[in-house]
Formats: structure tokens, sequence, C-alpha cells
């Protein structure tokens, strides 16, 4: 494989890359040539998301939320490969919800926690091996509602799908984290970027068309996103063909947030 988009030398660990949209980024990633490492908590469910492969990404057994895990993982991916060339943070965990008027500080900072400070976690820990990447880069999944409010109308046929504040406060969160670390860590030639995903339902969301039709009228596309929708982001970030892009936001939302 040749070309700007050649992953063939790169070295890539995503986090929770098994998942709905962390699957279609894995196979993106494979697909171009990158040796993936998926760190994630479910080796059976890795074995089965990527079972039809013939050339699997690696599994590094993780819990994000727990710092004994991470400092595991990057040892032996350290032991293994010596380097790492991507970091893309991609897994949040997030405590069931309430209305934000009787949310608990405790459910409230759980979320936060789950998304927020475990990304800050893992590009802390994993640091040390980005630094012996010659164009290292750092991607963190955010979110349309890190950056606009949610539509409230749009979920009055599923009010149970309704992001929570502390989901939206912590990919909000993300951004300005990117951007931080973009500057801090830019005179080492380490890029920092985000990716703000639209409507990318599950399949059991998806199962209510009465709210696809209401997410898919929301978008300037007039369609919600498929997880490959999300391959040609991830992608270019991770290759050679963005190596002058830090600190940036791509937007995957087809359109949700410009109308």
């Amino acid at each position: 494989m040749n070309g700007i988009f050649d992953l063939s030398e790169k070295v890539i660990a995503i986090t929770g890359g098994y998942g709905h949209l962390g699957g279609a980024m894995t196979e993106g990633l494979l697909q171009h040539g990158a040796t993936v490492l998926v760190l994630a908590r479910s080796e059976s469910k890795f074995e089965n998301r990527f079972k039809h492969l013939k050339k699997p990404p690696y599994f590094f057994e993780t819990d994000i939320n727990d710092l004994s895990s991470v400092k595991c993982s990057v040892e032996l991916i350290a032991q293994k490969f010596g380097r790492l060339d991507g970091l893309i943070n991609n897994a949040f965990s997030l405590e069931g919800g309430a209305p934000p008027a009787a949310m608990p500080d405790e459910i409230f900072l759980s979320g936060l926690t789950g998304s927020l400070l475990s990304a800050y976690r893992l590009i802390r820990e994993f640091l040390p091996l980005i630094r012996k990447s010659t164009n290292g880069t750092v991607i963190n999944i955010s979110s349309m509602y890190g950056m606009v409010a949610p539509d409230f109308s749009v979920y009055e046929s599923a009010p149970a799908n309704t992001n929570p504040p502390h989901y939206s406060a912590a990919k909000a969160g993300l951004l300005q984290l990117s951007r931080y670390l973009a500057s801090w860590l830019g005179g080492e030639n380490i890029r920092v970027n985000s990716i703000s995903p639209g409507p990318f339902p599950s399949p059991e969301v998806a199962k209510n068309n009465t709210f696809i039709e209401a997410l898919a009228k929301r978008t300037a596309l007039k369609r919600v996103g498929d997880p490959k929708d999300l391959q040609g982001a991830i992608i270019w970030l991770c290759s050679d063909a963005s190596s002058f892009v830090t600190g940036q936001n791509i937007v995957v939302d087809g359109g949700w947030t410009i109308i």
C-alpha cells in the first residue's frame, strides 16, 4: 500500500474498539494497513466482533477507569511494540442518567470520570510511548452534543434516548482538552485532534422507526449515520495526510450542527 493514507507502519491503539462505532473505526484502520490494538474489557466480545477477519487486531484487556489496568496495558504494549503512533480515545462509561433537576452529584461525576478523566488518564499514561513515535497522534472521540445542546423535541418519541447533561459536559471538556494538549505537545510533533460524531443510533435504538425518522429530518443530509461514515475521518487523522493538522475538531454529523 502506498500514499499518504498508508498506515502500514503505524501502531494505533483504540479504546472500545469493538463497539458500535469503535468496531467500524478499527476495521477502517486495518484496511489501510495499521497494526491496531483494541483496549477493552471483554475478550469474548472482541473475538465475536472480529472473527470474520483473517488478520484481526490485537486485544489488550483494559478497564479505562482503573489506573492499574491502564498501566498494565502500557507496559505490555511497550514490551511488544516499543512505541505507539496513535491513540484513539473512543470508549466511555456512563452510569444511568436522571432528569437534570434530579441528578445526584455522584452520577454527574461518574459521567465526567468515565468520559473525560478516563481519556486524560489514557493520554497521560501512554504519552511516553507516543513520544517514541516520529509522528504521534491522539484522537479524542467527542460528540455533536459537546458542541450544541440537544434539540429535545427530537426525543419526544424516545425520551429514554436523550443524552444526559454529564455526557454533554464531558464531551465538551474533551474538545478543550484536545486543544490544550495540541498546544502543549505541538513542539514535540505530537498532534491532538478530536472527532465529533452526530446521530449514529445503535441497532437497538434503530428499531424505533419514529425516532430514527426524527433524527434523520434534523440533519442536512436527511439520514442518520452509519458507523462506516467515521472511517474516513479516523484514517485521515491517523495518517500522514493530516501531518499539519492539530487542535481541530472534525464534525461528522450529516450537517446536524449547521442547522
